[in-house]
């Protein structure tokens, strides 16, 4: 009676430690690893201490497994949402072309005192990004999901480098993004911390469209204030992430990722833009203006809850 109470424990506890279930998944918890497969997700059994139905499990779990050291593939669909804050790069707006004489270039094809294109020197700030995605894991290590990313609202701010380019000259703008990509996870094996809760550590990558829209841009002057009319722009964009999944039960999981975003490239408007007088010495001058341009780079941070079903 006693043996078999202990080999009943046994097979609903190999190794002696509980077994975590991460989004339909069964991980045996490891106390060592298989030869050859040291620390790589495999069950971990003691020679001699497993009875014939424990081995025949353990094998078949092996068999399973795409890869030795790989993550096993739950072959289910997901869906995530999430939270994120972006640090930007240092931009600069420059004329896409300055020698454009009809529309007028804003800049111009010279340089400042350091030599330096004339532009409009800055970042974009912090960014909040709502994250949302539909994913789909196919046994293996690898999953596969469609992102779509809202940037509600961040702004440049910069200084121009023209005129009197010793005093403050600042630029300013509002902006917003909303992204689509297509990205791909690779999953490793998952990590037992000492309370016995197993996380997943991941890469990936992504490439899709984001259509990035600015606002109207005011450049302020010594003794002028120039108005930039606004404008959109479907660009190109790309992600490269890493983090990792901490399981909250068996179907909802904790994402926490470090992500790098390209989002390609914010376009003013052509059109009518405008100088005023400060002190209302003058009457305002009407621009016919031709775009600039800036690339928008940024790094952050992600938190997302993953539900599999």
């Amino acid at each position: 009676m006693e043996a078999s109470h202990v080999n009943a424990r046994r097979r609903r506890n190999i190794a002696g430690l509980r077994p975590v279930r991460m989004f339909g998944i069964v991980r045996a918890a490891t106390a060592r690893a298989l030869p050859g497969c040291r620390h790589r997700g495999a069950l971990a059994m003691r020679r001699g201490r497993l009875n014939v139905r424990s081995r025949l499990a353990a094998a078949a779990t092996l068999a399973s497994m795409s890869l030795c050291p790989g993550v096993a593939g739950a072959d289910e669909f997901y869906l995530r949402g999430g939270l994120g804050l972006d640090w930007t790069d240092d931009a600069a707006f420059t004329d896409i072309d300055c020698s454009s004489t009809v529309p007028a270039a804003l800049y111009g094809c010279g340089t400042d005192r350091d030599d330096v294109p004339r532009r409009s020197l800055g970042d974009f700030g912090k960014m909040a990004v709502l994250e949302l995605g539909f994913g789909y894991a196919p046994e293996g290590a690898m999953r596969y999901e469609v992102m779509l990313e809202h940037r509600p609202r961040y702004s440049f701010k910069g200084r121009a480098n023209f005129l009197a380019s010793d005093r403050l000259q600042s630029v300013a703008a509002d902006i917003s993004s909303v992204s689509s990509m297509l990205a791909a996870f690779a999953d490793f094996p998952a990590r037992q911390s000492g309370s016995r809760t197993a996380i997943t550590p991941y890469v990936g990558a992504g490439i899709g469209v984001a259509r990035n829209r600015i606002g109207k841009t005011t450049m302020t002057f010594p003794a002028t204030t120039t108005s930039v009319p606004g404008g959109t722009r479907t660009d190109l964009t790309w992600m490269v992430t890493a983090g990792f999944t901490l399981p909250l039960n068996e179907r909802l999981g904790l994402d926490m990722a470090w992500r790098y975003t390209d989002l390609g490239e914010v376009r003013t408007g052509r059109g009518e833009g405008g100088v005023t007088w400060r002190d209302g010495s003058r009457e305002p001058i009407a621009l016919d203006l031709a775009p600039t341009w800036a690339r928008i780079r940024s790094q952050g941070l992600r938190m997302s809850l993953r539900y599999a079903f």
